[in-house]
């Protein structure tokens, strides 16, 4: 029996080889530590939003599905805001290895799994985000912890898949965008397994796990609200109020008030949206006809008579993502509330704060009631401070570069672009001359690069199509950079003559018994 010293030394040593095998991705882990506790010592007791009231105090119901609620309960109450703070920068951390381990298990060389994880490590936006009261971490991480699971296995068993189906679903009750994630996770399952009764067990398995969590949310909900929906927002009138021209459609006359100025136009989809002096919420609604049948109308119209320049107004903001670099742009959500800042941010009237650092909120729990102010709950963490040396460096180290560039994005873009052509087509190119084993490798890594990239893509212009903002683009930093990687390596594996058997070992324990690179 091993004594507790020779255990020491084994695991200590097993640690150092891992470390030296692995000594970029150790570096970029280490980097990525030591911002998030800079970011984490710069602010107590987190970072708030005016959507952080929504999960603390059930501000505006309805309004977005409440799922991150069921996930700061349970830390709230060994722990304070910080404490989920803290716990967010783990999981952020967390995103990053499984993003390595998983492009490792598929035969990505060291080098390129790490350039894959580091924009999660390094990227300031996304530090930002881990600070806040906010559940955009947690989509972040059912999202690619669905994928990892689905593309752990060469052709994943029915209870993978099932599992997968399970963590998108969760992902849907936490930011309502992760319906769509079970749409490439289920072409994946039937066309990944070439076995039909086992393709169409599993696909079964995928739409009743995933649907599992939301039915279930669906159902308390109807029991406490009366409605049976994930949450009561889901319209694009603002996208369409910003995109149409008021001159040229044609309009019955109770909706044409609905129709914004140019000056209006100009405040953006947001304002459009979610404003009170928007003309969406405040129009003349004649006897006998309802708000949301005009609203109806007004949608139904612009969908049928200008539905090109909404498309354009898509296309426009969906490359925004690209620019060299972040800044504000007119009529958008402003950037700077995914900025660091030199003092405690607030966001009248639902954050604000004292001079002594009291944090005073404003709850509305309906539009038709006034905000009610109280103090923050003392359990939650109490006054606001910030670490003003920690903070400016950290603002001035997000604003001067430290952040993924969107020509780098758009490099990972077009490389999952490529590897998802080669997952139709790689076979045929990598088999040339008889060599399977290149071909089955080149597939495999393809119609890995096809699952990630269909499912980032899907959920950017999912979210384009009702507003652009900045923090909806953070996804794309967690999960273009692993679908480029795979994309890059499918293409090299197929112009190379390199044997298939040289491709880089994988990861630790899995170098023995992972399967081959395959689907």
């Amino acid at each position: 029996m091993a004594r507790p010293a020779q255990v020491n030394h084994l695991v200590l040593t097993s640690v150092i080889r891992l470390i030296r095998e692995h000594w970029v991705a150790a570096a970029l882990l280490a980097v990525g530590l030591v911002l998030r506790v800079l970011a984490w010592m710069a602010y107590h007791p987190a970072l708030l939003y005016t959507d952080t009231l929504k999960y603390l105090y059930g501000a505006w119901p309805g309004a977005d599905p409440l799922g991150y609620t069921a996930i700061l309960r349970p830390i709230l109450l060994v722990g304070d805001l910080g404490t989920v703070a803290l716990i967010q920068h783990l999981v952020g951390l967390a995103i990053a290895v499984a993003i390595y381990v998983l492009l490792r298990r598929r035969g990505v060389p060291r080098w390129l799994a790490a350039i894959a994880m580091a924009p999660v490590l390094l990227d300031a936006y996304q530090l930002q985000s881990e600070q806040t009261i906010m559940p955009d971490l947690w989509f972040q991480a059912f999202a690619v912890a669905g994928l990892v699971v689905l593309l752990w296995r060469r052709q994943p068993p029915t209870w993978m898949i099932a599992l997968a189906g399970l963590i998108f679903g969760i992902s849907a009750t936490v930011r309502q965008i992760g319906e769509f994630l079970v749409l490439p996770a289920f072409l994946f399952v039937a066309v990944a397994i070439p076995a039909r009764k086992k393709a169409t067990a599993g696909a079964l398995a995928l739409l009743l796990a995933f649907g599992l969590p939301i039915v279930t949310y669906s159902a308390i909900s109807k029991a406490t609200t009366g409605h049976f929906q994930l949450s009561d927002e889901g319209s694009i009138a603002g996208r369409l109020a910003a995109s149409v021209d008021c001159a040229t459609i044609s309009l019955p006359a109770d909706v044409r008030p609905i129709c914004p100025t140019k000056t209006q136009q100009a405040n953006g989809v947001d304002w459009l949206e979610h404003s009170r002096l928007s003309p969406l919420k405040h129009f003349k609604v004649p006897a006998g006809m309802s708000r949301n049948v005009l609203l109806s109308d007004f949608d139904s119209a612009v969908e049928q008579q200008q539905v090109v320049r909404v498309a354009v107004g898509i296309l426009r903001d969906s490359v925004r993502i690209f620019a060299l670099t972040k800044d504000q742009v007119p009529g958008i959500t402003p950037i700077s509330r995914w900025q660091f800042q030199a003092t405690y941010p607030k966001y009248l009237p639902e954050i604000n704060t004292r001079r002594d650092g009291q944090i005073i909120l404003g709850v509305q729990v309906k539009t038709t009631r006034p905000f009610r102010f109280e103090k923050l709950n003392p359990a939650y963490g109490g006054r606001a401070q910030v670490d003003r040396p920690i903070a400016a460096f950290l603002r001035a180290y997000q604003l001067r570069g430290g952040y993924t560039p969107g020509p780098l994005l758009l490099l990972f873009t077009l490389a999952g672009l490529a590897g998802s052509v080669l997952a139709v087509i790689g076979r045929r190119l990598a088999g040339r001359g008889g060599d399977t084993e290149r071909a089955d490798e080149v597939v495999g890594l393809a119609m890995a690069c096809l699952l990630i990239f269909t499912s980032i893509v899907g959920v950017l212009l999912v979210s384009d199509m009702f507003e652009f903002s900045w923090r909806y683009q953070l996804p794309a930093i967690v999960m273009l950079p692993p679908a480029g990687a795979l994309g890059l390596w499918a293409v090299w594996r197929t112009i190379t003559r390199q044997p298939a058997g040289t491709a880089p070992e994988v990861v630790g324990s899995q170098a023995q018994t992972a399967e081959p690179s395959t689907v």
